[in-house]
């Protein structure tokens, strides 16, 4: 009997999951016990309810796997910085102390964090990571009914991949192709949630609900200033209206001329029609992304 304890943490939206023989046993996200919504901190409320659930210990684990891989995100950040100098030095130099205090070693942080759980606990080399878009894959093909299947997968950014395609046949999963950062349709979409006036990373639906209220009136210029969108749905970002990338925000002032406003403030400024029409332009850009790749899949298998 195979135990393996998933974990996702330090960014939004904590969680675990154990799986006992490749079957989902139990799962718990971290803001259902400490009522903050979002809770990016260590999961221990969630892996305690689990473990008692199971009625094992961290020991009896097999494996206990990370989401994404510490070291390749530390790349992509130091890549960034360094292409883009000096810009985004602000945030390099917020940044990077984060990483060399906790982030870059999180084996030894996830380990020490079990460890509280359970005292006892000595088993580090159980401890594992996967990649980010992996992760993804796994958690959409491996609980489903299909023996093989095409998985794609579409967010903001994990290590370097911000979509992609892989393949999985029993129990082997493979990316086969993906597009990389700063290139992401997730990012694209996080810009105008900000812009909108909505917070990234927990604010996007209501940019989704807010689109069946609008006209997609601004899709030719999103086309032809911000993101170039190949037939079989590839895409490539226009990194000179955004500051994502080395900034301390999604849009900057060339991306605010474009549509002739400043972001939103959602304290002292309303929701307009503008808005509506923003928020329907841009749910009309990622359908049409998102349609153009999975008919380009089926069109291949």
């Amino acid at each position: 009997m195979t135990k393996i304890l998933g974990i996702s943490a330090f960014y939004h939206d904590s969680a675990a999951c154990l799986l006992i023989d490749g079957e989902i046993f139990a799962a718990a996200q971290e803001e259902r016990f400490t009522r903050k919504k979002h809770d990016s901190s260590f999961p221990e409320n969630s892996i305690k309810y689990i473990l008692e659930t199971a009625k094992i210990s961290l020991d009896q684990l097999d494996y206990i796997v990370f989401y994404e891989k510490p070291f390749l995100k530390f790349e992509r950040l130091l890549e960034t910085y360094v292409a883009f100098a000096p810009k985004g030095f602000l945030q390099f130099s917020k940044a990077i102390p984060k990483w060399l205090k906790g982030k870059l070693f999180q084996k030894k942080l996830i380990f020490d964090h079990l460890k509280r759980i359970e005292a006892n606990f000595k088993s580090e080399n159980k401890i594992f990571f996967s990649e980010h878009h992996l992760s993804h894959a796994a958690s959409a093909f491996y609980p489903s009914s299909f023996e093989e299947a095409v998985i794609l997968t579409a967010d903001g950014v994990g290590e370097w991949a911000t979509t992609t395609v892989a393949v999985g046949k029993g129990n082997k999963l493979e990316i086969k192709k993906e597009i990389n950062f700063p290139h992401s349709l997730g990012l694209l979409y996080s810009a105008f949630t900000y812009y909108a006036g909505f917070k990234v990373n927990s604010g996007e639906y209501k940019l989704m609900g807010l689109a069946p209220y609008g006209e997609p009136k601004y899709v030719n210029l999103i086309k032809e200033n911000l993101i170039d969108i190949k037939e079989d749905g590839s895409f490539h970002v226009n990194q000179k209206f955004f500051n994502y990338s080395t900034g301390l925000t999604m849009t900057n002032n060339k991306f605010h001329s474009l549509f002739g406003r400043k972001p939103r403030n959602s304290l002292q400024e309303d929701i307009e029609q503008f808005h509506m029409d923003i928020a329907a332009s841009i749910q009309n850009i990622t359908e049409e992304v998102m349609l153009k790749i999975v008919t380009s899949l089926k069109k291949r298998i």
